[in-house]
């Protein structure tokens, strides 16, 4: 990944806006520039649009949708950016929390009214960190339905989409102004595009083994359980225009892989009240911290494994994921009618299963907090049959980036933008701070749509040389 002198280059083909990158960022980006009237390129690595986007459960969250109105959840803008914040240790930009709380409902709802998403809001369950329900989603509960939904409206509404297109090189004068990209074609061939505007919707950097030692060296060893593009384009890029990074430690981890058959399981099977015990039959955590940070406590026990254990009403709730769906129909979810078998089932000391679960049993009817410090107030006991899957823990993508502004552009150390530059998703740094512990459920989506929206508004009003709207002007279209 280079930057090159952008000194007497001549693009024949150029675009007002390019987008690198097509994932729920990148296509949410060109759709709002779309709708602004101007013509936006994307150019996608892979053979198809997916990105990071597809490995999740596509879940987005949102303050005050007309979702939640519908369902009596009474929720605000303030309330989620505090939650956001608690979560995250108060390290975040809380200019950009509030930014985001308050246009990702408005975000969700010109999706589903322009092109046709058809969100609802989560009331099964409540997601570690969050006041209320507030967690939206496709009918699958899969990213890959978001993303499809969006490539699909993305062609409707007239983007350009390239894939098979792996860009390599920027093109930059000495201010930083972008003036073009090159990327290369699956036949060796080259092109050239040059830009008015440039975002970065490429992701993070999970999946380059020497970043993620230098920056996460806790999940060094851990399984990457991301898209193998998340090789920290953006960040290089960045860096080597003057772009500012901050809280490049900071990441998503997950606590929950089936292991060996790589399907992310659900964090209902432990908000409902399931548990994770390690081989020897133990637990080793407040599970309910959240699926970032037991990523690292997972992979500190023996051989890096954990095992899942819940029951028939926990699973009846965790259907409702596609991803859970599959790992059943994989054989990934054990099934016992009992604690003797389910210890001979997954491998584990008979008396120690036992005496560990007959405790859990104990602070669940007498609504107590363990010793772990968790709370079992507001969960029934699990109950036979008993269901269990053997998991090992994993970093799905990082958090820290490249710093931005509420308009999505990139900044300089000094707090100045660069000329034409702009971040979204993994590329910038998002809400979640320095620590797996500061990631709140969905963060990674909300900066993905809600930024990729802005930075689609700010872009194409920058090439077109006007004002970006404000409030509800901002929403139209």
């Amino acid at each position: 990944m280079t930057v090159a002198p952008a000194a007497g280059k001549r693009f024949e083909v150029s675009m007002p806006v390019v987008v690198i990158g097509a994932g729920a960022a990148g296509l949410v980006a060109a759709l709002a520039v779309r709708a602004a009237g101007v013509d936006v390129l994307v150019l996608e690595r892979d053979p198809v649009p997916r990105g990071s986007t597809a490995m999740s459960a596509g879940l987005i969250p949102a303050p005050a949708t007309r979702w939640q109105a519908a369902a009596g959840i009474i929720d605000t803008a303030e309330l989620f950016a505090a939650d956001i914040l608690a979560k995250a240790h108060r390290e975040p930009d809380a200019a950009v929390v509030m930014h985001l709380a308050e246009t990702i409902g408005p975000t969700l709802e010109w999706l589903a009214d322009a092109h046709g998403l058809p969100f609802d809001v989560i009331t099964e369950f409540l997601y570690p960190g969050h006041s209320t329900y507030r967690m939206h989603g496709l009918p699958t509960r899969s990213g890959v339905e978001l993303v499809q939904r969006l490539s699909a409206a993305a062609e409707q509404a007239g983007v350009m989409i390239m894939t098979d297109a792996r860009v390599d090189t920027l093109y930059a004068d000495p201010d930083g102004r972008v003036c073009g990209i090159g990327f290369a074609r699956p036949n060796d061939s080259r092109d050239e595009v040059g830009c008015g505007a440039l975002v970065l919707a490429c992701s993070g950097y999970g999946g380059n083994p020497a970043l993620v030692s230098r920056h996460v060296p806790e999940l060094a060893d851990a399984l990457f359980f991301g898209h193998e593009g998340n090789q920290g384009d953006a960040l290089v890029w960045g860096e080597a225009l003057g772009a500012a990074t901050r809280h490049l430690s900071g990441h998503q981890g997950h606590g929950a892989i089936a292991h060996p058959h790589g399907i992310q399981i659900t964090w209902a099977t432990i908000t409902q009240g399931g548990v994770q015990v390690n081989r020897d039959g133990r637990r080793f955590a407040d599970e309910t911290l959240g699926y970032s940070e037991q990523a690292a406590a997972v992979v500190a026990q023996p051989d890096g494994i954990a095992f899942t254990i819940f029951d028939e009403r926990i699973a009846a709730v965790a259907r409702g994921f596609e991803d859970f769906r599959q790992a059943e129909a994989a054989g990934a979810v054990v099934t016992a009618a009992s604690i003797p078998e389910l210890a001979e089932r997954l491998g584990l000391p008979v008396a120690t299963l036992t005496a560990t679960l007959c405790a859990v049993e104990a602070a669940q009817c007498a609504k107590a907090t363990d010793a772990f410090g968790r709370d079992f107030s507001r969960t029934p006991p699990l109950v036979p049959p008993y269901r269990a899957v053997k998991v090992t823990g994993a970093l799905l993508h990082t958090q820290g980036g490249l710093v931005v502004g509420t308009d999505a552009r990139v900044l300089r150390d000094d707090g100045t933008a660069l000329p034409n530059l702009f971040a979204v998703g993994g590329a910038a740094c998002g809400v979640s701070g320095s620590q797996a512990s500061g990631y709140l459920s969905g963060n990674g989506l909300l900066s993905a749509v809600g930024l990729g929206r802005t930075a689609g508004l700010v872009a194409a009003c920058a090439v077109k040389a006007k004002p970006v709207p404000h409030g509800d002007d901002a929403h139209a279209g």
